[in-house]
């Protein structure tokens, strides 16, 4: 595809989760798809007519485990945030038809214990996954994503 191609394409509507624990710190997962570590926090698309709340929490139970009922959303994004993936990725990601995604993203504190994430989900997104401190987030990110995730930081920073 050619870039004038992917700039006439939409952005894939999504949401994002910021999952913080009691120490502040926030859960990444190592994506099971790359060959290098790409640690990201929970994310996925929004279904046709889903409410971006609703479909955080079915992204975070999907993707981690965790129950709506382990989780208390404290803030969200006050504006929906867009990344371009790289070109070269367009073609072969959501079969060329986003250039990339526009995320709303959602502040949630986890109430529950470690033992109660389970990534072994029914379609597993991540190979393994641990607390990372917030300061730490952007440098450990695909650098394609980096920018939302600065923006993340700075708008949850009061309450991290």
């Amino acid at each position: 595809m050619t870039p004038e191609e992917i700039a006439k394409l939409p952005y894939r509507p999504c949401v994002g989760v910021m999952l913080v624990n009691a120490d502040g710190e926030v859960f990444v997962g190592q994506r099971r798809d790359r060959d290098q570590d790409a640690w990201q926090m929970p994310q996925g698309g929004v279904d046709k007519g889903e409410a971006a709340r609703d479909a955080a929490l079915r992204e975070l139970e999907e993707e981690t485990g965790i129950p709506r009922d382990l989780v208390r959303i404290e803030a969200e994004t006050s504006r929906w945030l867009p990344y371009e993936l790289p070109h070269e990725l367009v073609p072969n990601i959501w079969k060329g038809r986003y250039r990339g995604q526009e995320q709303k993203w959602f502040l949630m504190r986890f109430l529950g214990q470690d033992d109660q994430v389970n990534i072994q989900t029914a379609e597993p997104e991540f190979s393994e996954w641990r607390w990372m401190p917030a300061d730490q987030l952007v440098a450990n990110i695909v650098p394609f994503k980096r920018a939302v995730y600065a923006a993340v930081l700075e708008e949850f920073e009061e309450k991290l």
